[in-house]
């Protein structure tokens, strides 16, 4: 029971970190500005089940990825810790990744910017997609999986509250306030980023040395 509550928490908090919602409402706000209530609404439901879809494709079809490709589960540890890294520092800066805040993207239809930007890749980007096939990986259970896709399902439910009560929720922390909470999500980040380099480095070291 403790293994799948460490692990559903794992989940959910690494999930949370890496999509950071709370970094995603000033977009989120900018681009539906000129909308009304319940189209935001619209607009934040679709993204979040597009980004869970997209998280759910990757997390089962990781291991088909990995022999099609010949890569393995402790190389992908290791780049996701490096994405990872780069994200928290990003983060820790109080700043969004560039790939969050392109131009171009951010100047899509209306009609389109459930998808792009805000699922693709704000919400579900390279990090994220990294952290569903790792963590699916660890896995070894169906009970896991169920807490994996549980996990998941929250996280992305507290996303969407957090998206639809954006200008409420920007309004009463400020600028400052969001600030602080990106910076600490950005530690939490970074943390998880050398514990996936850690981890996928030391098997290569071990045959190197034995």
């Amino acid at each position: 029971m403790n293994e799948l509550l460490t692990y559903g928490l794992l989940v959910f908090t690494s999930f949370f970190t890496l999509i950071n919602p709370i970094s995603a409402m000033p977009v989120f706000l900018g681009l539906t500005s000129d909308m009304e209530s319940k189209d935001r609404v619209a607009v934040a439901k679709r993204a979040v089940l597009v980004s869970l879809i997209i998280v759910l494709v990757f997390a089962f079809s990781g291991q088909f990825l990995f022999r099609v490709f010949g890569i393995s589960v402790n190389s992908f540890r290791i780049v996701g810790g490096a994405i990872f890294f780069v994200v928290g520092f990003d983060m820790l800066n109080a700043r969004l990744s560039p790939i969050k805040a392109k131009g171009s993207e951010i100047k899509q239809t209306i009609k389109d910017i459930a998808i792009t930007p805000l699922a693709i890749p704000m919400l579900c980007g390279p990090g994220a997609i990294t952290n569903a096939i790792v963590l699916m990986e660890d896995a070894d259970s169906i009970l896991l999986k169920v807490v994996f896709v549980v996990a998941l399902c929250l996280m992305l439910l507290v996303t969407y509250l957090i998206l639809i009560s954006s200008s409420k929720l920007i309004k009463r922390f400020g600028e400052t306030g969001i600030n602080v909470m990106m910076r600490l999500m950005g530690l939490i980040v970074m943390v998880i980023a050398v514990e996936f380099f850690l981890a996928g480095i030391r098997p290569f070291l071990e045959s190197l040395f034995n």
